[in-house]
């Protein structure tokens, strides 16, 4: 597991960061995206879209659960579990099946679903400070470490 930091001084910046993380995007990822209320997780998710040549509007999927898209080959699946109350509802909603090796799954509020949801590939924490944000990146396997690498975030 390797981890790092980055300083966000703006939403540009935190588009950029999107925008470099979505050469990490490919089947089978499951990036979870952790951090409060107006912590910049929806920009992020829009700019890994944006990056990956989508021109369409990105919804924040708080009240849908999930929001879908295809681009290019991959099938790409962006939910929002913040309303989630407990962890079992994230099992009665069906969802477990949009979790599969042909699929790329961005996950905001991971946590609200317990330890039900499949390990992620990387795990991006972004933190508000006083004037900016703070993103932590955590790899939690080979292959996304070395995905990172070559988006020269490490």
């Amino acid at each position: 597991m390797k981890n790092i930091t980055q300083q966000l001084a703006d939403e540009a910046a935190t588009q950029q960061l999107g925008r470099q993380l979505s050469s990490c995007l490919a089947a089978g990822v499951t990036l979870h995206l952790r951090g409060d209320l107006g912590a910049g997780k929806t920009t992020l998710v829009r700019a890994m879209l944006q990056g990956l040549g989508y021109a369409g509007k990105v919804k924040s999927p708080t009240y849908t659960l999930v929001e879908s898209y295809v681009v290019s080959p991959l099938y790409l699946y962006h939910f929002d579990f913040y309303r989630f109350l407990d962890p079992e509802e994230w099992i009665e909603a069906g969802l477990r099946d949009y979790f599969n090796a042909q699929s790329v799954c961005l996950v905001e509020w991971p946590e609200k679903a317990g330890d039900l949801l499949p390990a992620p590939d990387l795990t991006i924490h972004l933190h508000i400070e006083q004037n900016s944000r703070r993103a932590e990146i955590t790899a939690h396997t080979a292959r996304s470490e070395s995905s990172l690498h070559a988006a020269k975030i490490f």
